[in-house]
């Protein structure tokens, strides 16, 4: 998808191998399990897409060179291994500049891609639907846009000029910068278009409008497992990094009756590219729109507190910032099934401890009942209950309580049924017409309907 590489060396190929260098600055350098894990999840993103990692080295650097990066010495031993092994793609764990990429390249005489680079290869793999696409090409060619200095050689050569002045004319690099701003400018004009959809849609939604629960995590800490266990879905899940893209939502009952939309949301990562977090903006409409936000991290992850940052961080760029005056934020550790039977208590009353009240497992359904109980929690006091008289023949009627609302309980009587309901505020707010006329009457013992 992405030509990071001069055009002949074509794009990134599903089982190409692949080495993986992992640069760290001497001044960051991590303690051993954090260098593992970020080793590991640089692993995780070239086996998201496919790529056959070969080798993969850790590299100290005490002051990245400006050109390359790294130094020459590490080159030179990298080039002599990549010729041995048959290697032509090496991935660099780090965002690089175009001129770092370009003079890696002509050194190792290999495609060089970054972190940036790959994630956009990722999504690009990923995105099933027909925003998500333009989503990601959007990102991309604003990342391709500043791949343009002087990074190909191609985009040297010139084109004549046009008319009768003549002159040196457009040269290439101008003229492949003007057509992906003006493909940019088209691509924001559609998402726009996606977006008006979307907001019909939610607008759609408003007039049966259940509160909204969006799960929200680093990727990988297992959102979409808990959407599934939770909704009876078959969204896509495997334990790859950015397994799920598209926006997913469900209908949810909770433990109390109440009904919720419940939204599966793209993870976030370190690093992520902001003008890749710019172009999902639409999708993560929905994480603004909700009324809970479920943070989902990872029990067993070395870096959840860098991770948890992450998407705070990632959350406060979308203009929601905690405390929130009207949104609910719960917290829940996942995976707690990955922790050891006699550890599990332990790392459990820990949690407790810390104001945590969620730890669950997506795979034995552990705890699931306390995170939907939890969620019931932030969502009290948003519901009027009352009773109302609804007559034997208006079986629609009944229809759109049981849909719109919790029934508590309900008996015959010789007017009809007689309903001891809860409706969520926006759903009475909404309905507020239709329910006063099923209203019970406070003077006398019932009211008659009269449907208009």
């Amino acid at each position: 998808m992405i030509n990071a590489a001069p055009p002949n060396n074509g794009g990134v190929n599903a089982r190409q191998k692949v080495a993986i260098i992992c640069p760290f600055l001497k001044s960051e350098r991590q303690d051993p399990g954090i260098v593992d894990y970020l080793q590991a999840e640089a692993v995780g993103l070239a086996q998201a897409i496919n790529l056959e990692v070969s080798f993969v080295k850790n590299v100290v650097i005490d002051r990245p060179k400006p050109s390359t990066l790294l130094r020459g010495g590490f080159l030179d031993e990298l080039k002599t291994d990549l010729i041995s092994q048959d290697i032509a793609l090496v991935y660099i764990d780090k965002a690089i500049t175009p001129i770092q990429q370009r003079n890696l390249e002509k050194q190792l005489k290999a495609k060089v891609i970054d972190r940036t680079g790959l994630i956009l290869e990722i999504f690009g793999a990923r995105a099933s639907t027909f925003e998500g696409r333009l989503q990601v090409e959007l990102a991309a060619l604003s990342y391709q846009k500043s791949r343009l200095v002087r990074s190909w050689t191609h985009l040297e050569r010139q084109r004549g000029g046009f008319g009768f002045l003549g002159g040196p004319g457009e040269s290439q690099i101008e003229l492949d910068r003007r057509m992906i701003i003006q493909k940019i400018v088209r691509l924001k004009a559609d998402l726009e278009k996606v977006k008006k959809t979307r907001m019909l849609h939610r607008k759609s939604r408003q007039k049966v409008p259940y509160p909204v629960v969006a799960l929200v995590g680093y990727t990988n800490a297992g959102k979409s497992s808990l959407f599934n266990k939770l909704t009876g879905a078959d969204t896509f899940v495997k334990d790859l990094l950015f397994a799920t893209l598209d926006p997913t939502m469900r209908l949810v009952a909770l433990p109390s009756g109440k009904k919720v939309i419940l939204s599966d949301t793209v993870g976030f990562i370190s690093q992520l590219p902001t003008h890749l977090v710019a172009a999902f903006r639409a999708t993560l409409e929905e994480v603004i729109e909700a009324d809970v936000i479920v943070h989902v991290r990872d029990l067993v992850s070395p870096m959840w507190d860098e991770h948890a940052n992450v998407v705070l961080q990632v959350l406060s760029d979308l203009g929601i910032a905690f405390p929130h005056p009207t949104k609910q934020f719960i917290e829940v550790f996942n995976k707690i099934d990955l922790i050891a039977s006699n550890e599990q208590m332990q790392a459990t009353s820990s949690l407790v401890e810390q104001g945590i009240r969620c730890v669950t497992s997506a795979v034995t359904g552990q705890g699931l009942e306390a995170l939907l109980g939890r969620i019931d929690d932030c969502l009290k006091g948003k519901s009027i209950r009352m009773t109302l008289l609804v007559s034997h023949e208006e079986g629609g009627v009944m229809a759109w309580l049981h849909e719109n609302g919790v029934v508590h309980a309900k008996k015959s009587c010789e007017d009809g049924i007689i309903f001891d309901i809860s409706f969520d505020e926006k759903v009475y707010s909404r309905g507020l017409r239709k329910i006063t006329k099923w209203t019970r009457n406070e003077k006398n013992e019932r009211q008659k309907i009269n449907h208009g």
